[in-house]
């Protein structure tokens, strides 16, 4: 059953990232729904299910992108295993939780892809997109995030195997 969730995320999240983010924007600002959902499973299930779905997406996306080839499988993957790092030292993982993990790692991967795309940009249009871009996208992200773990978090946990569990709680 797990691996259906995660195809069906994979069937699911990109289109809807391609698509329907667009119409979510706030200020030209739209949410990253793959960066999410790789850190929403790597919180809710563990570094490898974060680290699988979030190379797994990041994949997908960097197909449908013009962006660096590889840029977006390398930020969602290592997203997705910090955040299971992150979930398996913070027990109980909450929405608050969710907030402050993903809005970290939003701003470090927006940090990321705002550094690559530096080729004629000068110092001045940098920081403009720190504070007009990254860091809105982040709180954008964050609070998706929280919202979504609030709603769905229980289910992600149904997932796990008894011994996912107790290597969570270090039994």
């Amino acid at each position: 059953m797990k691996y259906t969730v995660y195809i069906s995320l994979l069937l699911i999240v990109v289109p809807l990232q391609t698509t329907f983010m667009g119409a979510v924007s706030v200020g030209g600002v739209r949410p990253d729904l793959c960066l999410i959902t790789a850190v929403l499973m790597g919180l809710a299930l563990g570094r490898f299910e974060g680290l699988l779905v979030g190379l797994a997406l990041g994949l997908v996306q960097d197909f449908f992108s013009a962006g660096v080839l590889g840029l977006n499988l390398v930020t969602k993957g290592i997203s997705g295993l910090l955040a299971g790092v992150a979930g398996r030292y913070v027990a109980p993982t909450t929405p608050m939780t969710a907030f402050v993990v993903m809005f970290g790692l939003s701003v470090i991967s927006g940090l990321v892809f705002l550094l690559s795309g530096r080729g004629g940009e000068t110092a001045m249009e940098a920081v403009y997109g720190l504070y007009s871009v990254l860091l809105p996208q982040a709180v954008y992200d964050a609070v998706l995030a929280a919202v979504l773990y609030l709603l769905v978090g229980s289910h992600l946990h149904k997932l796990q195997t008894p011994d996912e569990v107790g290597a969570r709680v270090g039994v």
